[in-house]
């Protein structure tokens, strides 16, 4: 009896250690910022300074909701944004810690600007290369959480006839 305890515990901590975290935008707000000069590029730049609750998530394998944007017409640069392209942060609307670099395990193809997607993978908290987003999620799977919100929605229709 006392063997299968110790099974089923063991088995328990070990799933909730492999298990992924629900991770939110306002859980990843949590940074701040400070600028400092990079001898690099002979610029200042934001450096972030994270929460102990983000740095515990770095090396953690965590999913996000967000808006997918392809960034480079080869389809090698993905973003996984809070908002999608016209108000992200590229545009003024966010800061730095709106938006993470995201790799897919295999190259995704069923996924169009500004889908809302669910992405799974590996976070990289990122404080100091500036060549890089401060979030980086690798060995990425996604699926698509809504693919046009306004599909069959009244108020499209209404600006679709207000055009003609």
């Amino acid at each position: 009896m006392k063997n299968k305890i110790i099974s089923i515990l063991t088995f328990l901590v070990c799933f909730a250690s492999f298990a992924q975290k629900e991770v939110t935008w306002e859980d990843l707000a949590d940074v701040t910022f400070e600028r400092r000069f990079n001898r690099d590029f002979e610029e200042h730049f934001l450096y972030p300074t994270f929460s102990q609750a983000i740095k515990d998530l770095d090396g953690k394998k965590i999913s996000i909701t967000g808006y997918f944007l392809d960034m480079d017409p080869k389809g090698e640069i993905y973003v996984l944004s809070k908002g999608p392209m016209s108000s992200c942060f590229f545009c003024g609307a966010g800061g730095p810690e709106t938006a993470m670099e995201i790799y897919f395990k295999s190259r995704p193809t069923a996924f169009k600007m500004d889908d809302i997607i669910t992405v799974t993978g590996i976070l990289k908290v990122n404080s100091e290369d500036v060549n890089h987003f401060n979030y980086i999620l690798t060995e990425c799977t996604a699926k698509i959480t809504a693919k046009d919100m306004f599909k069959n929605s009244p108020l499209k229709k209404e600006l679709l006839n207000m055009s003609n």
